[in-house]
């Protein structure tokens, strides 16, 4: 089956589109962002459609999505009302820091990708090299000279992908105390350099 890469993320598949970033990155967000149900009603009130990819099968359903972060936003930021409305004043707060103490910096030298999923029945596929492919025109059409991720410790099969690609590893960091939160205890950032708007 056919797959297509949008630019952008039309409206009637933020609901799609919430429910894969969960499905991908719950299980470290579970224990800050859960349950389910608020989760994913927090994502798709957050998650800008102008700051991603989105990989479309024939039928119409999104299959994957790769946002990123600009000096403007970032695809599944949100911010503290954001949090406040979903979650509760108290509610927000506390997962508000715990969030921000993750990590929320944009990097002005290199184009930051803020989230890569597949469907899981589309893995293996190449949907997630298109997906990056489609990243890396974005990022030299901008203008940068390379492009970052991270990658937390166990997701061997993204760090595979991407090492494929050409990433290479520049640092890891330890989350500390907040590994039982988070269910990871550190996070590694690849970098991988740009050739060219076609790449």
């Amino acid at each position: 089956m056919g797959v297509t890469i949008y630019r952008g993320l039309h409206s009637s598949l933020r609901p799609q589109a919430a429910r894969l970033y969960w499905e991908a990155f719950g299980g470290k967000l579970g224990r800050v962002l859960g349950p389910d149900e608020r989760a994913l009603r927090f994502f798709q009130r957050v998650i800008r459609g102008d700051l991603c990819f989105a990989a479309v099968d024939e039928r119409g359903e999104l299959v994957g999505i790769a946002g990123y972060k600009t000096p403007a936003g970032s695809f599944a930021g949100g911010s503290w009302d954001d949090l406040a409305e979903v979650y509760g004043r108290w509610g927000g707060r506390w997962r508000g820091g715990v969030l921000w103490a993750l990590g929320r910096e944009v990097d002005n030298d290199r184009f930051l990708i803020d989230g890569i999923c597949v469907a899981k029945a589309h893995r293996s596929k190449g949907v997630g090299s298109m997906l990056l492919g489609a990243l890396y025109r974005e990022a030299a059409e901008r203008g940068y000279r390379s492009i970052r991720l991270d990658v937390i410790e166990d997701n061997f099969r993204a760090r595979a992908l991407y090492e494929r690609q050409g990433f290479r590893a520049v640092r890891t960091e330890e989350l500390g105390l907040l590994r039982f939160l988070f269910g990871f205890a550190s996070s590694t950032t690849m970098v991988r350099p740009l050739r060219g708007p076609g790449d």
